[in-house]
């Protein structure tokens, strides 16, 4: 597994812990093993990500909302949701990562940590972003 790839599953899991416990963002990072156990370039990488999904919530999360007709925030799963944030915020703040690359990231974490149709769902979400707010280029 790429280094990238292992910073994003690492911004699941402290996004999740985030979602789930309304843990400061400082503590999460501070606290978590497996980020502190990582190589310098994976956790500079996942921390820079989960802090700016967390400082950028807001935001993303209006977009989410504008994307997924019928779906409220609170109804996604915990994965999805997180997946999806995370994405956008590599969309809106990660220029030299290609779109694609970032929604393929996404759908292989989302096999990997979500439900039998996570990656479906997730997919469409983030395709729906990139066009409704003219992100593809």
């Amino acid at each position: 597994m790429g280094a990238r790839r292992k910073a994003r599953e690492l911004v699941l899991q402290m996004l999740y812990q985030h979602d789930m416990s309304g843990n400061a963002p400082d503590m999460i990072v501070d606290t978590f093993d497996d980020l502190q156990k990582s190589k310098p370039n994976t956790r500079d990488f996942a921390t820079k990500i989960f802090r700016g999904t967390v400082d950028n919530l807001s935001e993303i999360d209006g977009m989410i909302q504008a994307q997924a007709d019928n779906w409220r925030l609170s109804r996604m799963a915990v994965v999805d949701r997180n997946i999806i944030r995370m994405s956008i915020y590599e969309f809106l703040h990660e220029s030299s990562t290609p779109k694609l690359v970032v929604i393929d990231e996404a759908i292989e974490i989302a096999k990997k940590f979500g439900t039998e149709k996570s990656s479906q769902f997730i997919n469409g979400i983030l395709d729906g972003i990139l066009k409704r707010y003219n992100l593809a280029s």
